[in-house]
């Protein structure tokens, strides 16, 4: 009998202590600077991938479609690029549709409420009386900034460089060869 009582007083002593840690550790992790970083900047790249997605799509089908794909941009962005956006006169003519492939937050400083966001975009351009898209793939970067409802809106945007890429002519030519030709 004796046996039984140590046993439960040892597996109860045991839960009490595993169920204090548990609670100890989780008041911890909803505390910690680390994760409310890491909120912040998921945040940020949600917010970012959908505006830049936005702002490489226009329906400009007819104008009406081009006015509510520019209202779009506005409302997808801030500061000089929304006034910038602002005067951009709705014509028809190509439509565009961007699709955000990958996207990873560079830069990000929460107390100021700024961050950089890189992406790479299929963009499917039809023109003006076709049925048949062209895609193209670009690389853009983002500059974001926190709103006061909390939102992250594109401030700045700009292609990206593609960089080491090597050309067909440079394909199969020693570096002797490039010396002797002037590249």
């Amino acid at each position: 009998m004796k046996r039984t009582r140590l046993l439960t007083g040892v597996g109860l002593a045991l839960a009490l202590g595993f169920c204090g840690t548990g609670a100890w550790t989780y008041a911890q992790a909803r505390t910690d600077d680390a994760l409310a970083y890491g909120r912040e900047r998921d945040r940020a790249l949600a917010d970012g991938r959908k505006s830049v997605a936005v702002l490489t799509t226009l329906d400009a089908s007819t104008r009406q479609r081009a006015e509510k794909g520019i209202a779009s941009w506005r409302a997808a962005s801030t500061g000089p690029l929304r006034e910038e956006l602002g005067g951009t006169e709705a014509k028809t003519g190509a439509s565009a549709r961007g699709t955000v492939t990958e996207a990873a937050v560079t830069a990000l400083d929460t107390r100021t409420g700024t961050a950089k966001l890189i992406t790479t975009v299929r963009v499917e351009v039809t023109p003006a009386g076709t049925k048949q898209p062209t895609t193209d793939r670009k690389r853009l970067e983002a500059v974001l900034a926190r709103t006061d409802e909390g939102e992250w809106k594109v401030r700045a945007l700009s292609a990206v460089p593609v960089t080491g890429e090597r050309t067909a002519r440079d394909v199969g030519e020693t570096s002797e060869e490039k010396e002797s030709s002037g590249r």
